[in-house]
């Protein structure tokens, strides 16, 4: 390929010489483009033919061998020069695009890439470079991809990014069907296949994320595939495969705030309370998250299952520390001063905090009638 390549810009050079005053060596020109020698092919050709030559051809060569050679100002402005003469010439549009990206000028290399799009709307590159451009505005990005995506489905790259951006905006469908769609163009892919995990679990897909995931594991341990597929077993109530993976994690040192919590509650299930208690623990240790409330409340009823209301308490009031905490815990608070340790005073008061908290009155019905009702029980 290479060897017709060379072939066809040396039938291009003599061509070019033969139109000249001036005789170009196009073994010499093809002897620096071999060896890679872009600065003195450019050089040579700026040393035959006057700066202000405008034959697009030899502009043209002019200015790939600068941009080869990294020389962007000198490349740009022989671009330009091609430009003023051919403003639809699409070849010269995207090395402008691509000169002024090397140059950090996004905003005017989006340009460049719009003045193609209106020239050829069915350009899928032009789509697919101004999408990797677009950082600002996550809707117009996927716009980008989407039209990219619809003229080349097949296309790993732009499969994937349209699939993390629906995936960001919570549109878990259309993300795996656009992967889907890729990985049957290339089954063998594992980066589609690795991407449409998390994706699928989501859907709630657990079997085809085990089915997935346990051939990719064969392949290679890789951290995220063993996240997704023990979440998988998670739901599927495989408690024991589930807790396997994320141990293997843990000696890899590679455990999460995520893989802990699962943990914690797989040997809940289990009725592993001891365990549980660490694993809640441990999850906590990991990092205060938006998340810590839950925990705490998970600890909690992990100490109350395990008959131990004291340490229910404290796990309880801990999760209260943290801001925005559930009306949830004062509930939990209540029934463990009230049906555990029998202290009414201090039940009363956490079932009176329960509901000025103003719990979800649809979704925490029962709870809302049982509080009125115990409070009015207690207060007799």
């Amino acid at each position: 390929m290479k060897n017709i390549f060379l072939f066809l810009i040396s039938i291009f050079l003599l061509q070019t010489a033969s139109a000249q005053t001036r005789t170009i060596d196009a073994e010499k020109l093809l002897d620096f483009y071999q060896n890679q020698r872009y600065i003195e092919a450019a050089q040579y050709l700026q040393g035959i033919y006057p700066d202000g030559t405008q034959d697009v051809k030899i502009l043209n060569q002019i200015a790939y061998f600068n941009l080869m050679a990294g020389k962007l100002p000198e490349a740009e402005k022989n671009y330009l020069k091609i430009y003023a003469q051919q403003p639809t010439y699409l070849p010269v549009l995207f090395s402008l695009s691509s000169i002024s990206v090397r140059k950090g000028q996004n905003a005017k290399a989006k340009n460049y890439l719009k003045n193609i799009i209106q020239l050829d709307s069915n350009n899928f590159k032009a789509y697919k470079q101004l999408a990797d451009l677009t950082v600002d505005s996550l809707q117009l990005k996927v716009s980008y991809l989407n039209r990219a995506n619809r003229l080349n489905a097949a296309d790993p790259i732009v499969a994937f990014d349209l699939a993390q951006a629906y995936k960001l905006l919570g549109l878990f469908q259309p993300a795996y069907d656009i992967l889907k769609t890729a990985i049957v163009a290339d089954t063998s892919n594992l980066f589609l296949l690795e991407a449409q995990l998390p994706i699928a679990n989501e859907l709630k897909k657990y079997d085809e994320v085990i089915a997935v995931g346990e051939k990719l594991l064969q392949n290679e341990v890789e951290v995220n595939v063993v996240k997704d597929v023990g979440k998988a077993y998670f739901f599927l109530k495989n408690y024991q495969k589930c807790l396997l993976l994320y141990q293997m994690l843990e000696k890899m040192d590679k455990q999460t705030e995520a893989t802990l919590y699962y943990m914690t509650l797989c040997y809940r299930e289990q009725k592993k309370y001891e365990l549980a208690a660490t694993y809640a623990k441990k999850t906590i240790e990991e990092g205060i998250s938006v998340n810590t409330v839950n925990y705490y409340a998970t600890l909690g009823a992990i100490y109350e299952a395990n008959d131990q209301p004291t340490n229910a308490i404290t796990a309880y009031k801990k999760g209260l520390s943290f801001n925005r905490p559930s009306t949830n815990l004062y509930y939990r608070l209540a029934l463990v001063y009230d049906l555990k340790l029998k202290q009414v005073k201090n039940a009363l008061t956490y079932y009176n905090l329960y509901l000025k908290g103003k719990p979800d009155a649809d979704k925490e019905k029962q709870q809302i009638e049982y509080t009125k009702n115990r409070i009015v029980e207690l207060k007799k």
